[in-house]
């Protein structure tokens, strides 16, 4: 039997607004993330078998999945903790030189973040990372740019990225607006 291909139309499902918490261990210099749904990010330090994690920051982000409106589809996006804004805060950067070069095409560059360290957790496959463009594209009220999305594994160091998470800048606190 020929499957139809859907040209899928995706909106935001299961927004749950959230913070992204950043903590590093000064004991052996790595950096990890999490997610938190409390209203006032954690930010004690605590031990953790070798590891003596501190707090070094907190963004608010929300975690989604997306669905297609035509197919029903669903696409989980468990292993994305935010999209940032590529800033260009650094020339030696992949996703920077990226920007410069897509930046006369009207291309913005918009950087998925995952969890962090990248070796020991989940990231999001580059089919993902596509359909996450697509619904960012699928948003834009002008045809004139578009947004090309690649993966946090490109920055060159993150614990020193000024890169802005994207979000939805009426959240002032972690409870969703009414419909």
């Amino acid at each position: 039997m020929h499957e139809e291909k859907c040209s899928h139309i995706w909106e935001m499902v299961d927004v749950i607004p959230c913070f992204i918490i950043t903590e590093k261990c000064y004991h052996c210099g790595k950096i990890a993330t999490y997610f938190s749904t409390e209203h006032t990010p954690p930010i004690e330090e605590y031990r953790e078998g070798v590891h003596l994690w501190n707090f070094m920051g907190s963004a608010q982000s929300i975690k989604f999945n997306l669905k297609c409106t035509k197919c029903d589809k669903l696409e989980k996006f468990d292993e994305l903790l935010g999209v940032m804004m590529c800033t260009g805060c650094d020339e030696k950067c992949e996703v920077n030189v990226l920007l410069k070069k897509l930046e006369p095409k009207r291309t913005w560059i918009y950087v998925a973040f995952g969890y962090l360290p990248i070796d020991e957790k989940k990231q999001l496959s580059p089919k993902q990372i596509s359909i996450l463009e697509d619904y960012f594209n699928q948003r834009r009220k002008s045809s004139k740019s578009t947004i090309k999305i690649v993966s946090h594994k490109l920055v060159n160091n993150i614990a020193n990225c000024y890169a802005e998470i994207i979000k939805d800048v009426d959240m002032l606190c972690l409870t969703l607006p009414e419909k």
